[in-house]
């Protein structure tokens, strides 16, 4: 993912902010006493590890226990290849499929969206209780004034999928009566609130949760400070489950791919080791690399 890449991520403040005031009356409202679930998974599930295996997806769901599915972003598959995928995976797998750009860059949740959203949820629910949470991710000069059309999706959106949103344009989150009613339509309709952390687009980090789900999509920058920033997230989280966070799903970026699988291992060992979970830390296996971080 190269959204929000630096030439100098050494000039970034990757302090996380302070939480929405919001946050915290929010967890408390929502949580169910159950059980943490946890997930971390990458945005494909070809790793440095699956060059000896033409199962690269049987291999992956070995190693995490979900993927961020980018590639229902581009097209709407065949019913059976949501099929092949949900029967490939071990039992309580899950996958988190991006919605097509159809719905949110080409026709930008128009009048003629809600047809390919329907026809989307119907092969996209063969993935049965494999299927986690679906996420709408917007196009960055998607701003407030579609404010009615968001509405309308919103609206629209059948309940017993979840889903979750990402908006990119900086006005969503500039305007406090902007983000204020954007976050109220998301939390009375149970949509979370997905937070991009990456360095170029610090403004993304809202902090403001509208579910019991930290919706996480983390960018790494290559760089060694992409480590102790997963440290703050593990203090962050920690602090989000006293308040009654029930569901963290944590997706694992880097501008160069090859190294997410690094920093992915490294936050479940940390993750397991601060709040007793005990998630498989994938193996990690890379080819030798010089002067990364000379």
């Amino acid at each position: 993912m190269k959204f929000g890449k630096v030439d100098r991520p050494e000039l970034i403040d990757f302090t996380l902010p302070p939480d929405h005031p919001d946050t915290h009356p929010l967890l408390i409202m929502a949580s169910d006493n159950r059980p943490l679930n946890v997930r971390v998974g990458l945005p494909k599930w070809t790793l440095p590890t699956t060059s000896l295996t033409k199962d690269e997806l049987g291999y992956y769901s070995s190693q995490f226990n979900c993927i961020e599915l980018n590639a229902t972003f581009y097209r709407i598959f065949p019913a059976e290849q949501y099929e092949k995928w949900r029967d490939k995976t071990p039992e309580g797998f899950k996958f988190f499929p991006k919605m097509t750009n159809e719905v949110s860059h080409l026709r930008r949740m128009n009048d003629k969206v809600y047809e390919i959203a329907d026809r989307y949820l119907e092969v996209t629910s063969l993935l049965g209780d494999k299927l986690g949470t679906i996420f709408l991710q917007m196009h960055n000069n998607f701003g407030p004034k579609n404010w009615e059309r968001v509405v309308r999706f919103v609206e629209y959106w059948p309940k017993e999928f979840p889903l979750a949103m990402e908006f990119r344009h900086t006005d969503w989150f500039n305007d406090e009566k902007v983000a204020q009613e954007l976050y109220h339509l998301l939390e009375e309709n149970n949509i979370s609130n997905i937070l991009v952390d990456t360095a170029g687009r610090r403004d993304l980090m809202h902090m403001r949760l509208t579910t019991n789900e930290a919706f996480i999509r983390y960018v790494g920058a290559n760089h060694e400070s992409d480590y102790p920033r997963l440290d703050d997230w593990i203090e962050r989280l920690s602090a989000w489950k006293a308040m009654g966070l029930e569901n963290i799903h944590f997706f694992v970026h880097q501008n160069l791919e090859l190294e997410s699988p690094l920093l992915s291992a490294y936050f479940i060992e940390q993750l397991n080791a601060k709040m007793g979970c005990d998630l498989h830390i994938p193996k990690t296996t890379l080819p030798p690399q010089k002067g990364l971080f000379d």
